[in-house]
């Protein structure tokens, strides 16, 4: 089953400073069709920080996603909700190479989710505290 990244891509800062930085809002394994069917949830929930005082908003499809408008008093303000199949991870763990001649065990397949200090992880899989939290060497 894929992997599916929900991306956000919104407009941050005002004025001269205001420029467009991505996010990934989670990580679905699923459909295509169940990944954007959540990625319209949060696009239609979505309150962006600006503007302070929005006069419109609109909320188009796009083929892989969604653009939310909202126009301002002086400005409009734009973020792209995007669903994108995850093909490589830095950070995920490595998976153990298949010996020559063998077949893949299904069962090998379905790894648990990766633990975290706490152990308790949001519903995407994100642990609550964050590894680096307290460690003595990033001060």
């Amino acid at each position: 089953m894929a992997t599916w990244g929900l991306v956000i891509e919104t407009t941050v800062g005002i004025g001269e400073r205001k420029h467009a930085e991505a996010y990934v809002l989670a990580q679905l394994e699923g459909t295509r069709e169940q990944a954007l069917v959540e990625l319209e949830q949060r696009a239609r929930h979505h309150s962006p920080e600006h503007p302070r005082s929005p006069k419109r908003r609109r909320l188009f499809r796009e083929s892989d996603g969604f653009l939310l408008v909202i126009d301002g008093a002086w400005q409009s303000f734009s973020t792209r909700f995007t669903v994108a199949e995850l093909l490589e991870d830095s950070a995920a763990p490595a998976e153990p190479a298949p010996l020559p001649g063998s077949e893949p065990d299904p069962a090998a397949a379905v790894l648990p989710p990766p633990s975290s200090q706490s152990g308790e992880r949001y519903a995407d899989g994100v642990p609550v505290r964050p590894a680096w939290l307290g460690r003595k060497d990033l001060t």
